[in-house]
């Protein structure tokens, strides 16, 4: 089973480098890991990408159960010309009281169950038949004499009474099915008759001038041990099991479907089996609700996160093998032990950086610049307050493997995402945007870098009103945007109208809209320390 490595919500460049570059260091190791993301990739981490030739990593939505995490009966299903006696095997055999029947390339058509069976067993008027040959020699462990047709398809008649009384008050027609013992006149009468097949019953034999006969006018003949009682009695169940189809829309279920969702519909329709498909309506199987006992969660390992509402929804139903991370210890609990990795460093790109030299794994170039590009975003080119000797030796070290100046690289980078061309008020909100919990209170931290408020500032009132409307629509305590000065080193707060008096409790100041906070950088740092202390107090 693969693993996916992903970073926060809202990504920034330290999480997303830092998904790529462990899940290199995992697979070289052995594993099966994919690098995802849990949103849209802001420019600057583009910027980072498109710069050192590495694929954008596909999207995550979520890590819930889904019903093809689960161990429900994958592959069983039968065509529609299966015989009834097939399916029936086929259920016996499974333990099962259901089959999902296909045609074609496995296009589902409909459903049916031991119930069905049992119906048509006691119920069915036993005169019909709509096969073909092969399925008839299986059902009567037959013998092959003769064969024109592979389709069969006619009325079931036995030869039960005297041979005249038969001859003299059955009119045989080429739509006829004929069951009859060793009586000859009655099978000279058949063959004459151009009957569409003839089952000859205890081993009995043709005769050579009646079998030329058979030949000439294309009757179908099949011999069996069975006696004529025996084959009358089980001879329906040679027919197509689609025969035997009551519904063609029974529910169904898409292997990608939640298992939460499933476990609501079936609650209300409390049926037993339930047909899996994909999205093309292929059949891939059948769920019992019995099944749901036996899970294989999605594996999960997590970067620069450990905060439950930051991580992807599900985390809860996942496995989560490692995480790897620089922020303070967040909510995320597990059942198990987990490798877990957390060091005071800038940036969890650093301490991946850190991995391959504990593990002998050489970097390649590509994932020397994408470590690269974590630290100089998440330590502002090594000036944030958060910077470490290590992450100084992280960047001379991996910006000489890279072939780059990464003083020169890392102001290029940032300045590719100060660019307000193109982003909506929201997007400017959401370019690298976190949530915390404290008890049972929520507040979130954007953080947009540039190298000129102005841009911003003169259009202050539409972005208050933004985080108005989005700390209202959440129910977040408070909602603020810090926007980072580059130049200047420090921040510009913007924040939620109603949460002015905890602005003012944080910075112990009578601040408005637009205050500058110098020395402010790292959201780590400078922000959420002050923030949860606030609350806790």
């Amino acid at each position: 089973m693969k693993t996916f490595i992903f970073g926060h919500k809202k990504p920034d460049t330290d999480s997303v480098m830092s998904a790529i570059g462990l899940s290199y260091l995992e697979n070289e190791c052995g594993n099966h890991t994919e690098p995802r993301v849990l949103g849209a990739l802001n420019k600057e981490t583009k910027y980072a990408l498109d710069h050192f030739g590495l694929d954008e990593p596909n999207y995550l939505n979520d890590v819930k159960l889904q019903l093809k995490d689960v161990s429900y009966h994958k592959g069983f299903f039968a065509n529609e010309k299966d015989s009834i006696y097939k399916g029936y095997q086929m259920m016996i055999e499974e333990g099962l009281t259901g089959l999902p029947i296909v045609k074609n390339k496995n296009d589902f058509t409909g459903l049916i169950t031991i119930k069905d069976l049992s119906r048509n067993m006691l119920h069915e008027e036993g005169n019909v038949l709509d096969t073909n040959y092969d399925n008839i020699l299986n059902v009567l462990d037959g013998e092959e004499v003769l064969r024109y047709d592979d389709e069969v398809k006619g009325n079931i008649l036995a030869a039960a009474y005297r041979s005249t009384t038969f001859i003299e008050n059955i009119n045989l027609s080429s739509d006829d099915i004929l069951v009859v013992g060793d009586r000859h006149s009655i099978i000279e009468y058949a063959v004459k008759s151009k009957v569409k097949l003839l089952i000859i019953t205890g081993n009995g034999q043709v005769k050579s001038e009646h079998l030329d006969m058979a030949e000439e006018n294309k009757v179908n003949i099949i011999r069996t041990s069975l006696d004529t009682y025996h084959v009358s009695r089980i001879l329906s169940l040679a027919n197509y099991i689609r025969t035997m189809i009551r519904s063609y829309n029974p529910a169904k279920f898409l292997d990608t479907d939640y298992v939460d969702d499933f476990i609501d519909i079936n609650n209300k329709l409390k049926h037993t089996n339930y047909p899996i498909v994909d999205k093309n309506n292929h059949c891939l199987g059948l769920l019992r609700l019995t099944d749901l006992s036996e899970k294989n969660p999605k594996k999960v390992m997590l970067v620069d996160h450990n905060e439950k509402k930051q991580s992807a929804d599900g985390i809860d139903e996942a496995v989560i093998v490692s995480m790897i991370d620089h922020h303070n210890l967040g909510s995320i609990t597990t059942n198990m032990p987990v490798d877990f990795r957390n060091m005071a460093v800038g940036s969890t790109c650093t301490i991946l950086y850190i991995l391959y030299k504990e593990r002998g794994v050489e970097i390649p170039k590509n994932i020397a610049g994408a470590l690269l590009s974590g630290v100089l975003s998440d330590t502002l080119i090594l000036k944030s307050p958060t910077t470490t000797e290590v992450d100084r030796e992280a960047v001379e070290e991996l910006s000489k493997i890279a072939d780059v100046d990464y003083k020169t690289y890392g102001m290029d980078m940032l300045k590719a995402g100060t660019s307000l061309e193109g982003m909506s008020k929201e997007d400017v909100l959401y370019n690298d945007f976190k949530l915390y919990t404290v008890g049972e209170k929520t507040f979130a931290i954007g953080q947009f870098f540039t190298m000129n408020f102005d841009e911003i500032k003169s259009e202050m009132d539409e972005y208050i009103k933004v985080l108005d409307d989005v700390a209202t629509a959440n129910d977040y305590d408070f909602l603020a945007l810090y926007v980072t000065d580059i130049i200047k080193n420090g921040s510009y707060i913007l924040y939620n109208t109603k949460a002015q008096d905890k602005v003012e409790v944080l910075y112990n100041n009578e601040v408005s809209e637009g205050y500058f906070i110098d020395g402010c950088v790292s959201r780590k740092k400078n922000v959420v320390p002050i923030v949860m202390e606030m609350y806790e107090s």
